[in-house]
């Protein structure tokens, strides 16, 4: 049997517990359903000793897919607007910067990691990027990982109940109509998109970009909905299976976790992000009354990151996922250029000793 098809199968059930969690999850009207009942399902099983496999390369399928989505955001009238962004793409850096200093403050001191793993662990953001970053260094991985993942868990959970409670959002009206779920582009759009799709990869390994896979089809993307070239648009159906996929991707980080074994790196991991969370919820009420944006679309655009998942979550809530993307791009691309810099001066040793 070939490899790929070896590993599709043994995804299955994990795929299947995914698409329960969030056909439940959308039979009880949650936010965001699909995203949220199939990270619920994935982490609970995994938290109680389910072996669960990941995406693996399905996840990187998905990337691309959210990047052409994301691109279509962008059209020709959005040109009035790009003044303005100058502004909160200034407040999403300064809180960036506040975020990252109370992270590394708050692992460190109260936690109790070493300076290195501290660093990498209260990166706002870029979580891919930054774990592979943190193998070359002697910082702990775990912690790394589970800290991010923790992060990304909270965030996706509090985003309904923040959003309802700080208005300019309807969620009641972000889920397609049944009708519309069968609905497909025509062969010409379907054909825009996959160029965009391929051109973004060949674009993402000309640049260089962080986090490839998503950005380099968005700017791709992006560039052929400002132009009018097209006006193609991703069918329901994918944009519901690409948020079960990511769901899945967040849940079964918790794999192997014993509750009773890092129970205390997974509550420093929440505390944190509750603070971040909270970080972000002042900057994006500042940035709403300095440039007029909605709080909810500045909220996810300042939020400490997954990239992919934020914007996802904007696209699929219809919260001007272009704004999103963009910032998610700058502080993406700011962190991978500042860190190493950042890591000589603080950790000027190499590796220091764990803790």
């Amino acid at each position: 049997m070939p490899p790929i098809i070896a590993s599709l199968l043994r995804f299955l059930p994990t795929l299947a517990l995914g698409l329960a969690g969030g056909a439940a999850a959308f039979a009880v009207n949650l936010p965001l359903p699909w995203l949220l009942g199939a990270m619920i399902a994935t982490t609970v099983a995994s938290l109680c000793g389910a072996r669960l496999r990941s995406p693996g390369r399905g996840r990187k399928g998905v990337l691309v897919v959210i990047g052409v989505m994301l691109g279509s955001a962008f059209t020709p009238q959005m040109s009035g607007d790009l003044g303005l962004w100058s502004l909160s793409l200034a407040v999403m850096l300064v809180a960036t910067a506040a975020m990252m200093a109370f992270s590394v403050w708050f692992s460190q001191r109260i936690a109790g990691h070493s300076r290195e793993t501290a660093l990498y662990a209260g990166v706002p953001g870029g979580v891919s990027t930054i774990t592979v970053m943190a193998m070359a260094s002697g910082a702990d991985l775990r912690v790394v990982g589970m800290t991010h993942a923790v992060r990304i868990l909270v965030l996706l959970v509090a985003i309904p109940p923040v959003l309802q409670a700080i208005g300019h959002v309807d969620l009641a009206g972000a889920t397609p109509d049944p009708s519309r779920w069968l609905w497909l582009p025509g062969p010409v759009d379907a054909a825009w998109l996959v160029a965009a799709g391929l051109g973004g990869l060949w674009l993402a390994r000309l640049l260089r970009l962080p986090n490839a896979l998503l950005f380099g089809p968005a700017l791709i993307s992006a560039a052929l909905h400002l132009t009018g070239i097209t006006h193609a648009a991703v069918p329901p159906t994918l944009l519901a299976l690409a948020q079960v996929l990511i769901g899945v991707s967040v849940g079964v980080r918790f794999a192997g976790t014993s509750l009773a074994r890092v129970g205390h790196a997974l509550v420093m991991a929440a505390a944190q992000a509750l603070v971040l969370l909270a970080i972000a919820v002042l900057a994006a009420w500042f940035g709403h009354l300095l440039t007029g944006y909605s709080a909810a679309a500045a909220l996810l655009a300042y939020m400490p990151g997954g990239a992919p998942e934020l914007s996802l979550v904007a696209l699929t809530l219809g919260i001007d996922p272009a704004f999103v993307t963009t910032h998610h791009l700058l502080r993406i691309s700011v962190l991978v250029l500042i860190l190493p810099a950042l890591l000589r001066r603080l950790v000027p040793n190499g590796r220091p000793p764990r803790h």
